[in-house]
């Protein structure tokens, strides 16, 4: 359930397995979920081995995108930048890019020059260090959306969309039936990639899927002349403040930490002012630009900001891949290949044991928090 990017990835990679009778179901259009947002964020730059390897992998899936799937999305490797302000900063991320390099990932510490020198929009007073990885960057979710459901499609996959779950019957401890408001299916699995919305579906067969709503905004400047220097995908990481190019101009974005959680997407100008007051400090010059619009969508968080991926005990048939808290699109080929893995009993590539959703029971959550969280 759910035609966003983890939906299609699945979908995508179960299909290319010779898994048949598949159907995505999907309330609205393809993507029109948390994945809708224009400009997505790849990167390998985590503190969490896992995360890291889950990063990892699916950068070089998105590489290999134009030939596996087949379409192209926009990939920009134009790399990540992460701004520090202060010393235990500093040092957290110094153990992260020893883990990285550990890992295969290219990232290093670099100096306020440096920095500068990637970003020339950069204020570098108060900057203690950054950290850099070239192999980062951003891509066009739609596209890769887009691009796993025409795969999939093309290998016999239904794609239910405007389709609205009901409920699900259970004989047993297993889902027999999938009720939708145009019908009911019959399953032998059910997988749950429904975003923000999971842990309503979890609920519908008893099984926990601690996942809360929260809106993200960010915002486009006007086409600008002369036209903005390639940069990195820039962090201020104390405050999440963040900005890249995006066609003639640039995209910009902050967590509002305020921000209460709820399913409302409507965009609001005035959350601007605290991208602002950043800026105003960090890239002056990106303080006053004209903005032409913006787009709000739905973070689907966890209580240690760590995915859901598994399968349950409860309801052997029911697998789930919810809970990204930001890093869905950035996770979504590897976590493809991993939950055709469960569903056909392979082994995946990296144990994702410690994601499963039963962990906030047992206080294994605690043991491995995230911490390079946007």
């Amino acid at each position: 359930m759910g035609g966003g990017v983890m939906g299609t990835s699945i979908a995508f990679h179960l299909a290319e397995a010779g898994v048949r009778d598949i159907v995505v179901v999907e309330r609205d259009e393809l993507g029109q979920g948390s994945s809708g947002k224009p400009i997505g964020g790849v990167r390998a730059q985590f503190s969490d081995p896992l995360n890291i390897e889950l990063g990892l992998r699916s950068l070089r899936a998105y590489e290999d995108f134009p030939r596996r799937p087949g379409a192209g999305i926009g990939l920009d490797t134009v790399g990540y930048l992460f701004l520090l302000t202060g010393q235990e900063q500093a040092a957290d991320f110094e153990a992260a890019v020893r883990t990285q390099n550990g890992l295969g990932v290219p990232s290093r510490m670099i100096g306020a020059r440096e920095a500068r020198d990637l970003c020339p929009y950069l204020r570098t007073e108060g900057l203690v260090a950054a950290c850099y990885s070239p192999a980062d960057g951003h891509a066009r979710p739609s596209l890769v959306v887009r691009g796993y459901a025409s795969a999939a499609a093309r290998a016999g996959v239904v794609l239910a969309t405007h389709t609205t779950v009901l409920g699900m019957d259970t004989v047993g401890d297993r889902i027999g039936v999938v009720h939708t408001d145009r019908g009911s299916l019959t399953c032998g699995a059910v997988v749950c990639a429904a975003g923000a919305w999971s842990a309503r579906v979890g609920a519908m067969v008893g099984v926990e899927l601690p996942v809360r709503p929260v809106r993200r905004q960010l915002a486009f400047t006007e086409p600008l002349v002369p036209a903005a220097p390639r940069i990195p995908f820039t962090i201020d990481f104390a405050s999440s403040a963040y900005f890249h190019n995006s066609d003639d101009g640039l995209l910009l974005g902050l967590a509002d930490p305020a921000q209460a959680d709820g399913f409302d997407t409507t965009w609001t100008p005035e959350w601007l002012d605290l991208f602002r007051e950043v800026a105003r400090q960090r890239a002056p010059a990106l303080a006053d630009l004209r903005t032409v619009g913006g787009w709000a969508g739905l973070y689907e968080v966890t209580p240690d900001h760590n995915a859901l991926i598994g399968r349950s005990d409860a309801v052997p048939n029911f697998l789930y891949a919810t809970g990204f808290s930001g890093h869905g699109f950035l996770q979504a080929p590897a976590v493809g290949e991993i939950v055709r893995d469960l569903h056909l009993g392979r082994r995946p590539f990296v144990d994702v044991t410690p994601l499963g959703a039963d962990r906030f029971g047992t206080g294994a959550a605690a043991s491995r928090p995230e911490a390079h969280v946007v």
